[in-house]
């Protein structure tokens, strides 16, 4: 189980129960939009706005708590950080599927690589 306390911490963030609950509504569902993290946490935090949400996605995005995984045509959807990885995106029901990336030599001149994100749009296999 993620210490959601030490994670925020560690990313010089303060552990304030909204943001543990939104990383735990993220790290439950996996992928998760904002509007299903405002679904998912409102009944029992009637108080939470959405702005609240939004103000502390983007705070958490900025200091690499998690990641933002944009998605054509459709809301981004939020995970947790994690190590490099492959996105195979549904195109009809946008559910996406994480792949491990392979170490490949991807030396580019003049540019250093800080982190890889892949998104690969498909059909899934219950979408085919």
């Amino acid at each position: 189980m993620i210490d959601y306390i030490s994670l925020l911490k560690g990313n010089d963030l303060k552990a304030t129960i909204q943001r543990t609950n939104i990383l735990k509504s993220i790290d439950k569902a996996g992928h998760i939009n904002i509007d299903e993290i405002y679904e998912d946490l409102k009944e029992d935090y009637p108080t939470l706005s959405l702005a609240t949400i939004y103000k502390n996605i983007i705070l958490m995005v900025q200091q690499n708590v998690i990641i933002e995984v944009p998605i054509n045509g459709k809301k981004s959807k939020y995970e947790l950080k994690k190590d490099d990885h492959i996105h195979l995106i549904c195109k009809s029901c946008g559910n996406i599927e994480d792949r491990e990336l392979n170490d490949c030599d991807m030396d580019i001149d003049n540019f250093q690589i800080i982190s890889k994100q892949i998104n690969i749009y498909g059909l899934c296999k219950n979408c085919q």
